[in-house]
Protein backbone atom coordinates (compact mmCIF):
# COMPACT_ATOMS: atom_id res chain seq x y z
CA UNK A 1 0.00 0.00 0.00
CA UNK A 2 2.83 2.27 0.72
CA UNK A 3 4.61 1.76 -2.69
CA UNK A 4 0.88 2.11 -4.27
CA UNK A 5 0.73 5.34 -2.19
CA UNK A 6 4.41 6.58 -3.21
CA UNK A 7 3.38 5.88 -7.02
CA UNK A 8 0.01 7.76 -6.67
CA UNK A 9 2.05 10.84 -5.06
CA UNK A 10 4.63 10.61 -8.08
CA UNK A 11 1.89 10.48 -10.44
CA UNK A 12 0.26 13.55 -9.13
CA UNK A 13 3.33 15.79 -8.81
CA UNK A 14 4.22 14.64 -12.14
CA UNK A 15 1.15 15.50 -13.70
CA UNK A 16 0.87 19.06 -11.96
CA UNK A 17 4.24 20.03 -13.14
CA UNK A 18 3.01 18.62 -16.57
CA UNK A 19 0.21 20.83 -16.02
CA UNK A 20 1.85 24.01 -14.58
CA UNK A 21 4.42 23.75 -17.55
CA UNK A 22 2.07 23.72 -19.67
CA UNK A 23 -0.10 26.88 -18.45
CA UNK A 24 3.73 28.70 -17.52
CA UNK A 25 4.48 27.75 -21.76
CA UNK A 26 1.40 28.94 -22.73
CA UNK A 27 0.94 32.24 -20.94
CA UNK A 28 4.43 33.08 -21.81
CA UNK A 29 4.68 31.87 -25.34
CA UNK A 30 1.14 31.74 -26.41
CA UNK A 31 -0.86 34.13 -24.67
CA UNK A 32 -0.65 37.78 -26.50
CA UNK A 33 0.64 40.16 -23.85
CA UNK A 34 3.81 41.67 -23.26
CA UNK A 35 5.42 43.73 -20.35
CA UNK A 36 7.58 45.80 -23.53
CA UNK A 37 4.98 48.70 -23.77
CA UNK A 38 5.31 52.23 -24.02
CA UNK A 39 3.29 54.98 -23.64
CA UNK A 40 3.61 57.28 -26.76
CA UNK A 41 2.35 60.52 -28.21
CA UNK A 42 2.90 62.97 -31.43
CA UNK A 43 5.39 65.91 -31.07
CA UNK A 44 4.70 69.11 -33.05
CA UNK A 45 7.90 70.58 -33.42
CA UNK A 46 6.93 74.74 -33.39
CA UNK A 47 8.88 77.05 -35.51
CA UNK A 48 8.34 80.22 -36.83
CA UNK A 49 7.57 81.22 -40.24
CA UNK A 50 9.25 84.44 -40.40
CA UNK A 51 12.63 85.06 -39.13
CA UNK A 52 13.13 87.78 -36.44
CA UNK A 53 13.94 88.38 -32.56
CA UNK A 54 11.38 86.79 -30.58
CA UNK A 55 9.56 89.84 -28.13
CA UNK A 56 7.53 87.86 -26.07
CA UNK A 57 7.32 84.19 -24.68
CA UNK A 58 3.73 83.47 -24.07
CA UNK A 59 4.15 79.99 -22.31
CA UNK A 60 6.63 78.12 -19.71
CA UNK A 61 8.27 74.75 -19.64
CA UNK A 62 5.40 72.08 -18.81
CA UNK A 63 2.57 74.57 -19.52
CA UNK A 64 -0.57 73.17 -21.00
CA UNK A 65 -2.07 75.03 -24.08
CA UNK A 66 -5.12 74.64 -26.06
CA UNK A 67 -5.35 75.28 -30.37
CA UNK A 68 -5.27 79.07 -30.40
CA UNK A 69 -3.13 79.87 -27.74
CA UNK A 70 -0.36 82.57 -28.01
CA UNK A 71 2.94 80.71 -27.61
CA UNK A 72 5.30 83.27 -28.42
CA UNK A 73 5.74 86.75 -30.90
CA UNK A 74 8.40 87.79 -33.42
CA UNK A 75 9.07 91.41 -33.87
CA UNK A 76 5.94 92.62 -35.31
CA UNK A 77 7.23 96.22 -35.35
CA UNK A 78 9.62 95.47 -38.36
CA UNK A 79 6.57 93.43 -40.22
CA UNK A 80 4.10 96.46 -39.52
CA UNK A 81 6.54 98.77 -41.10
CA UNK A 82 7.04 96.13 -44.34
CA UNK A 83 3.47 96.02 -44.63
CA UNK A 84 2.75 100.22 -44.33
CA UNK A 85 5.77 100.13 -47.16
CA UNK A 86 3.75 97.31 -49.10
CA UNK A 87 0.18 99.43 -48.99
CA UNK A 88 2.36 102.63 -50.11
CA UNK A 89 3.59 101.10 -53.06
CA UNK A 90 0.25 99.86 -53.36
CA UNK A 91 -1.81 103.51 -53.55
CA UNK A 92 1.51 104.68 -55.82
CA UNK A 93 0.87 102.62 -58.50
CA UNK A 94 -2.93 103.13 -58.45
CA UNK A 95 -1.88 106.83 -58.55
CA UNK A 96 -0.22 105.67 -62.00
CA UNK A 97 -2.45 103.93 -62.84
CA UNK A 98 -5.57 106.51 -62.85
CA UNK A 99 -3.70 109.15 -65.08
CA UNK A 100 -1.90 106.64 -67.49
CA UNK A 101 -5.74 105.50 -67.58
CA UNK A 102 -7.00 109.34 -68.29
CA UNK A 103 -4.13 109.58 -70.68
CA UNK A 104 -5.70 106.86 -72.85
CA UNK A 105 -9.17 108.10 -72.68
CA UNK A 106 -7.84 111.68 -73.84
CA UNK A 107 -5.96 109.96 -76.94
CA UNK A 108 -9.68 108.02 -77.96
CA UNK A 109 -11.27 111.60 -77.33
CA UNK A 110 -9.00 113.50 -79.21
CA UNK A 111 -9.16 110.96 -82.17
CA UNK A 112 -7.10 112.01 -85.02
CA UNK A 113 -5.76 114.98 -83.39
CA UNK A 114 -2.87 112.69 -81.60
CA UNK A 115 -0.95 110.20 -83.08
CA UNK A 116 -1.27 106.17 -83.41
CA UNK A 117 1.92 105.86 -81.77
CA UNK A 118 1.51 107.98 -78.73
CA UNK A 119 -2.10 106.40 -78.75
CA UNK A 120 -0.35 103.01 -78.08
CA UNK A 121 2.19 104.05 -75.94
CA UNK A 122 -0.20 105.62 -73.55
CA UNK A 123 -2.33 101.71 -73.46
CA UNK A 124 0.89 100.01 -72.92
CA UNK A 125 2.20 101.86 -69.95
CA UNK A 126 -1.34 101.58 -68.75
CA UNK A 127 -1.11 98.33 -69.01
CA UNK A 128 2.13 97.79 -67.36
CA UNK A 129 0.71 99.42 -64.48
CA UNK A 130 -1.91 97.17 -64.15
CA UNK A 131 0.62 94.60 -64.22
CA UNK A 132 2.35 96.22 -61.38
CA UNK A 133 -0.48 97.03 -59.32
CA UNK A 134 -1.83 93.26 -59.18
CA UNK A 135 2.49 92.64 -58.28
CA UNK A 136 2.29 95.34 -55.60
CA UNK A 137 -1.05 93.81 -53.89
CA UNK A 138 0.53 90.24 -53.72
CA UNK A 139 3.42 91.77 -52.10
CA UNK A 140 0.51 93.86 -49.88
CA UNK A 141 -1.16 90.59 -49.11
CA UNK A 142 2.46 88.47 -48.49
CA UNK A 143 3.07 91.58 -46.08
CA UNK A 144 0.04 91.36 -44.03
CA UNK A 145 0.59 87.52 -43.89
CA UNK A 146 3.87 87.72 -42.46
CA UNK A 147 2.35 90.31 -39.87
CA UNK A 148 0.11 87.62 -38.98
CA UNK A 149 2.58 84.61 -38.43
CA UNK A 150 4.72 86.79 -36.41
CA UNK A 151 2.57 85.42 -33.57
CA UNK A 152 2.81 81.88 -33.28
CA UNK A 153 0.09 79.86 -31.95
CA UNK A 154 -1.00 76.24 -30.42
CA UNK A 155 -2.04 74.19 -33.44
CA UNK A 156 -3.30 71.21 -30.92
CA UNK A 157 -3.96 70.53 -27.35
CA UNK A 158 -0.94 69.77 -25.67
CA UNK A 159 2.34 70.03 -23.13
CA UNK A 160 4.76 72.71 -23.53
CA UNK A 161 8.03 70.58 -22.75
CA UNK A 162 11.92 70.78 -23.07
CA UNK A 163 11.00 74.65 -23.29
CA UNK A 164 14.40 76.65 -23.95
CA UNK A 165 13.35 79.47 -25.82
CA UNK A 166 14.01 83.05 -24.32
CA UNK A 167 12.67 86.13 -24.93
CA UNK A 168 16.03 88.04 -27.23
CA UNK A 169 16.21 84.91 -28.84
CA UNK A 170 16.81 84.74 -32.84
CA UNK A 171 14.04 82.92 -34.60
CA UNK A 172 14.32 81.64 -37.86
CA UNK A 173 12.52 80.08 -40.21
CA UNK A 174 11.89 76.10 -40.46
CA UNK A 175 14.02 75.72 -37.14
CA UNK A 176 12.41 74.35 -34.39
CA UNK A 177 11.49 76.76 -31.77
CA UNK A 178 9.93 74.23 -28.87
CA UNK A 179 8.05 70.75 -28.91
CA UNK A 180 4.44 70.79 -28.03
CA UNK A 181 3.27 67.40 -27.09
CA UNK A 182 -0.61 66.66 -28.45
CA UNK A 183 -2.22 65.25 -25.58
CA UNK A 184 -4.79 64.47 -27.58
CA UNK A 185 -3.08 61.94 -29.21
CA UNK A 186 -2.11 59.91 -26.69
CA UNK A 187 -1.31 56.01 -27.15
CA UNK A 188 0.14 53.29 -26.24
CA UNK A 189 2.46 51.37 -28.21
CA UNK A 190 3.04 47.18 -27.41
CA UNK A 191 5.73 45.70 -28.98
CA UNK A 192 4.88 41.84 -29.29
CA UNK A 193 6.53 38.56 -30.28
CA UNK A 194 5.55 37.93 -33.98
CA UNK A 195 4.84 34.27 -32.74
CA UNK A 196 1.60 36.17 -30.81
CA UNK A 197 0.14 38.19 -33.58
CA UNK A 198 -2.09 35.50 -35.09
CA UNK A 199 -4.08 35.94 -31.34
CA UNK A 200 -4.45 39.41 -31.90
CA UNK A 201 -6.82 41.34 -34.13
CA UNK A 202 -7.44 45.37 -34.77
CA UNK A 203 -10.39 46.15 -32.62
CA UNK A 204 -9.55 43.44 -29.45
CA UNK A 205 -9.86 45.11 -26.32
CA UNK A 206 -6.45 45.43 -24.07
CA UNK A 207 -5.45 46.21 -20.57
CA UNK A 208 -3.24 48.66 -19.75
CA UNK A 209 -0.99 48.44 -16.45
CA UNK A 210 2.13 51.16 -16.10
CA UNK A 211 4.77 50.38 -13.92
CA UNK A 212 4.24 51.97 -10.57
CA UNK A 213 0.64 52.48 -10.79
CA UNK A 214 -2.21 50.10 -9.02
CA UNK A 215 -4.90 50.76 -11.26
CA UNK A 216 -5.09 49.16 -14.57
CA UNK A 217 -6.87 51.19 -17.47
CA UNK A 218 -8.46 49.99 -21.08
CA UNK A 219 -8.14 50.38 -24.48
CA UNK A 220 -8.71 48.84 -28.14
CA UNK A 221 -6.08 47.51 -30.48
CA UNK A 222 -6.17 50.27 -33.45
CA UNK A 223 -3.30 49.43 -35.68
CA UNK A 224 -0.55 46.71 -35.77
CA UNK A 225 2.77 48.01 -38.17
CA UNK A 226 2.70 46.66 -41.61
CA UNK A 227 6.55 46.33 -41.44
CA UNK A 228 9.53 47.03 -39.45
CA UNK A 229 13.19 47.63 -40.14
CA UNK A 230 15.52 44.47 -41.69
CA UNK A 231 18.36 44.31 -39.73
CA UNK A 232 19.91 41.63 -41.64
CA UNK A 233 20.21 43.71 -45.27
CA UNK A 234 21.38 47.36 -45.40
CA UNK A 235 21.26 49.97 -48.58
CA UNK A 236 24.55 50.04 -50.68
CA UNK A 237 25.89 52.67 -53.01
CA UNK A 238 24.55 50.48 -56.32
CA UNK A 239 21.23 49.98 -55.32
CA UNK A 240 21.83 46.19 -54.63
CA UNK A 241 20.74 43.99 -51.20
CA UNK A 242 23.97 44.26 -49.42
CA UNK A 243 22.78 41.29 -46.74
CA UNK A 244 24.73 40.11 -43.49
CA UNK A 245 26.94 36.96 -44.53
CA UNK A 246 26.67 35.42 -41.16
CA UNK A 247 23.30 33.65 -39.92
CA UNK A 248 22.74 33.10 -36.45
CA UNK A 249 21.19 29.65 -35.36
CA UNK A 250 19.40 31.04 -32.55
CA UNK A 251 16.72 33.04 -34.24
CA UNK A 252 14.61 35.53 -31.70
CA UNK A 253 10.73 35.89 -32.46
CA UNK A 254 10.79 39.77 -34.37
CA UNK A 255 8.69 41.97 -32.08
CA UNK A 256 6.27 44.07 -33.91
CA UNK A 257 4.67 46.99 -32.71
CA UNK A 258 0.84 47.28 -32.18
CA UNK A 259 -1.03 50.22 -31.28
CA UNK A 260 -3.32 50.96 -28.58
CA UNK A 261 -6.05 53.44 -28.75
CA UNK A 262 -6.94 53.90 -24.84
CA UNK A 263 -9.88 54.77 -23.21
CA UNK A 264 -10.18 57.73 -20.66
CA UNK A 265 -7.75 56.98 -18.43
CA UNK A 266 -8.80 57.05 -14.36
CA UNK A 267 -8.26 59.76 -12.47
CA UNK A 268 -4.35 60.64 -10.92
CA UNK A 269 -2.68 58.41 -13.99
CA UNK A 270 -0.50 60.44 -15.08
CA UNK A 271 -0.03 59.61 -19.08
CA UNK A 272 3.51 60.57 -19.71
CA UNK A 273 5.42 59.78 -23.05
CA UNK A 274 7.84 57.33 -22.45
CA UNK A 275 6.55 55.38 -19.70
CA UNK A 276 6.76 51.96 -19.57
CA UNK A 277 3.62 49.74 -19.45
CA UNK A 278 2.61 46.01 -19.47
CA UNK A 279 -0.40 45.19 -22.16
CA UNK A 280 -2.81 42.46 -22.39
CA UNK A 281 -4.65 41.70 -25.48
CA UNK A 282 -8.33 40.47 -24.50
CA UNK A 283 -9.28 37.69 -26.91
CA UNK A 284 -12.65 36.50 -27.43
CA UNK A 285 -13.54 33.15 -26.38
CA UNK A 286 -15.10 32.23 -29.46
CA UNK A 287 -11.71 33.12 -31.57
CA UNK A 288 -9.85 30.48 -28.31
CA UNK A 289 -12.33 27.76 -29.50
CA UNK A 290 -11.58 28.41 -33.23
CA UNK A 291 -7.82 27.28 -31.84
CA UNK A 292 -6.06 31.15 -32.10
CA UNK A 293 -4.47 30.41 -28.67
Amino acid sequence: MKKIGAVAVTIVTVAAAAMAGRWLWIHYNVEPWTRDGRVRADVVLVSSDVDGLVTHLMVKDGQVVHVGDVLFVIDRPRYELALDQAKAEVALVQANLGQAERDARRDESLGTLVTVEQTEQDRSKADQLRAQLNAAKSQRDLAELNLQRTTVKATVNGVVTNLELQEGDYASVGHQAMALLNTDSIYVDGYFEETKLPAIQVGDRATVHLMGVKKNFTGRVEDIDAGIADRERDSSPNSLANVNPTFSWVRLAQRIPVRIKLDPAPEGIRLISGRTATVSIDVPQSRRQEGAI
